[in-house]
């Protein structure tokens, strides 16, 4: 069993790999675009978790006060 009856011509070949190319771009923007928003989750819930457990200058201060009180 052939795979091609006949060889494909240059022209074929190059367009070929322009739709190839052409195709495997708009799979990785895609592939980009969907996971880029759950990256900009990921960041930011871990920023927020660790200013909550972080102490603040506030806190700080506030419990400073009250050893020297």
């Amino acid at each position: 069993m052939e795979l091609w009856s006949y060889r494909p011509t240059p022209k074929q070949l190059a367009m070929t790999v322009v739709c190839f190319v052409t195709g495997a771009s708009l799979f990785a923007v895609g592939a980009h675009l969907s996971l880029a928003p759950k990256q900009a989750r990921t960041n930011t819930k871990a920023r927020n978790d660790f200013h909550q457990t972080t102490p603040q200058k506030d806190d700080i201060i506030n419990s400073l006060g009250t050893y020297i009180s």
